[in-house]
């Protein structure tokens, strides 16, 4: 029986994981990195941004291929592909780190809260975790994002900043091109910090999961429709990682235009943050950032839980899916890595640690992290018994190399001057 046409698909309609993982990538984390990175050094790291863009696009395309066409996750990946001691290894840091991600995100939320409120921070952190994980077991994630991206709008906010304040856009252009950075560890712990934020490793396995879940749901697995869905992919990522760095340009933008020109080049609380909207919003700047942080965090905090626990469920045999409903007895190992990696986020938040130090060190320990997942996902993309014939071409493969070496020279000149 001869099949009815296919019905144009809305290009919009089209966005998906890489519109999520983009709009996720500016968590807490992200946004108080970035505007520390403004604050202490102006417009010089703005060159960043430009530079991670399209390292970013591809390592992050590549993470999506290898979920598409093999139909499994990174970590399942790398169990078939890899001795166990890797195995262990990738999926132990993304864990740790996920976790701590988690802990700093939570304590800058409840400290955004505080400013508005006043109030415990404590109470607040916890009460965050208990709510963003009853939302993740019982409420699928798909309808749970749907109202919470509209709270990330807030973020907009640093676009009209830049609109708002007197730049010298010649002198911006310039210092993209030929940024003024100290040669100090201070300098490459910030690029590090800023690469760690913008090319993280949950968004490789959310990213990878997630287009897992799109072909179980029916996605045709003919040749014709593999070339489809993976140029779907390279659009999808493109304008999810396209939309991630133009924030974050204008959150370093626009500091570097209040802070640093105010001589404010510390940041030490989410309070002096949220001074950089003061020139567009006034008495409202703490509202409006209250709003990005909480509104952020509760989008990244599913995205953070959610990657960790497809990575230990793909590790140990488990069913795992967003789509499986504990209250049917489904998914108790998944979801129990997520009120693991949730409560134990909450629990670190009890510690004496200043919520943005621990943000930018989280960034820190991102991109440190990073570099050896990096390498293990371009091998497994290259080789043709994982990938078929579909390993990732040339352009790609380049790109792909290119940003894990990136990655790896930073982190190996900080470590170099901290000898």
């Amino acid at each position: 029986m001869k099949q009815p046409p296919r019905l144009p698909v809305h290009p919009l309609r089209q966005l998906g994981p890489g519109l999520i993982t983009g709009a996720a990538d500016d968590d807490p984390s992200g946004i108080a990195t970035y505007s520390q990175a403004g604050a202490q050094f102006g417009f010089s790291m703005l060159w960043t941004m430009v530079f991670t863009l399209p390292l970013m696009t591809s390592i992050q395309n590549i993470s999506a291929r290898i979920g598409y066409v093999t139909g499994h996750g990174l970590a399942a990946n790398i169990k078939r592909s890899f001795a166990r001691p890797v195995l262990l290894a990738v999926v132990g840091l993304l864990v740790l780190a996920n976790t701590l991600n988690i802990a700093a995100d939570f304590a800058a939320m409840a400290e955004a809260l505080v400013l508005l409120l006043g109030g415990s921070p404590h109470v607040y952190a916890v009460t965050f975790g208990l709510f963003t994980l009853v939302l993740q077991v019982f409420l699928p994630y798909q309808r749970y994002v749907a109202w919470l991206k509209w709270l990330t709008l807030a973020l907009l906010a640093y676009v009209a900043v830049v609109f708002m304040v007197h730049l010298q856009w010649r002198e911006v252009a310039v210092r993209i091109v030929q940024p003024q950075l100290p040669a100090t560890r201070d300098t490459l712990l910030m690029v590090v910090a800023v690469f760690g934020t913008t090319i993280s490793p949950y968004l490789f396995f959310w990213q990878a999961a997630q287009e897992v879940e799109d072909k179980e749901a029916g996605v045709p697995h003919t040749a014709a429709e593999v070339r489809r869905h993976l140029r779907r992919i390279k659009w999808d990522t493109r304008i999810g990682m396209a939309f991630s760095n133009l924030i974050a340009f204008f959150i370093i933008l626009a500091t570097a235009a209040t802070l640093h020109a105010a001589g404010v080049t510390d940041i030490e609380t989410s309070a002096q943050a949220a001074q950089a909207l003061r020139p567009v919003a006034g008495d409202w700047a703490f509202l409006l950032f209250a709003l990005g942080i909480i509104g952020t965090g509760l989008l990244a905090v599913p995205v953070l839980a959610g990657s960790a626990a497809y990575a230990v469920a793909e590790a140990a045999g488990w069913e795992g899916s967003l789509s499986l409903r504990l209250e049917q007895g489904q998914g108790r190992g998944f979801y129990g890595v997520i009120a693991v990696a949730t409560l134990g986020g909450v629990a670190l938040c009890f510690t004496p640690v200043d919520p943005v130090k621990e943000l930018f060190w989280s960034a820190v320990l991102n991109g440190v992290i990073a570099v050896p997942i990096m390498v293990v996902m371009m091998l497994l993309a290259t080789r043709a018994s994982v990938m078929g014939p579909h390993v990732i071409g040339r352009r790609l493969r380049w790109l792909g190399w290119l940003a894990t070496v990136a990655m790896a020279a930073v982190v190996a000149a900080l470590g170099l001057t901290s000898v």
